[in-house]
């Protein structure tokens, strides 16, 4: 008996940018839903994302990387994905390490945006000479945790995070250089 080789549906399209200022809106509304910010305390006040999108504009200049802004084919605004330091402030997680994430409204979800967002953002990594990154994800988040691993990420470390729950650290070494 002979089998076929398995054919996985090809990856959506996806396009990252640096935030604008506009996406400070756009972030708000898709992420204003209790079910998106589940692991993350909640949907935010739009001036949360008004300060992200500066500090990510800010953090691309001065490191080639940031939580860009993702769109789908059609140029909608589905969510953000990159990477960006780990904040020095928090006194828990990876702390100087270069943190990968991605976060999806959900109409997104299921149709497999995080992962191709999460390869772009490898790629972008790697032209600007990242070696590795670092992946800090609730425990609870199975959808997070299976694009991580789908990544080829390994789990290096869990750890207590505020407010009273447990984080996994994932991480992954970047091959520079590669075609």
């Amino acid at each position: 008996m002979t089998t076929s080789p398995t054919t996985l549906p090809p990856l959506p399209a996806v396009r990252l940018r640096v935030p604008i200022d506009e996406d400070a809106r756009a972030w708000h509304r898709v992420f204003d839903d209790a079910d998106v910010m589940e692991f993350l305390g909640g949907p935010a006040e739009l001036s949360a994302y008004e300060e992200i999108t500066a500090r990510q504009r800010m953090h691309d200049a001065q490191l080639g990387h940031c939580l860009w802004t993702l769109l789908d084919g059609a140029g909608e605004v589905i969510g953000f994905t990159g990477a960006q330091p780990w904040p020095a402030h928090k006194e828990w997680g990876p702390v100087g390490r270069i943190e990968i994430g991605w976060r999806l409204g959900r109409t997104a979800w299921g149709k497999g945006y995080a992962y191709a967002a999460a390869l772009a953002t490898l790629e972008r990594l790697r032209e600007v000479g990242v070696e590795r990154v670092c992946a800090v994800i609730d425990a609870r988040n199975v959808r997070s945790v299976a694009v991580a691993e789908r990544l080829g990420m390994t789990l290096a470390e869990e750890f207590p995070a505020p407010p009273d729950r447990r984080a996994l650290r994932y991480e992954l070494a970047l091959a520079l250089g590669r075609p």
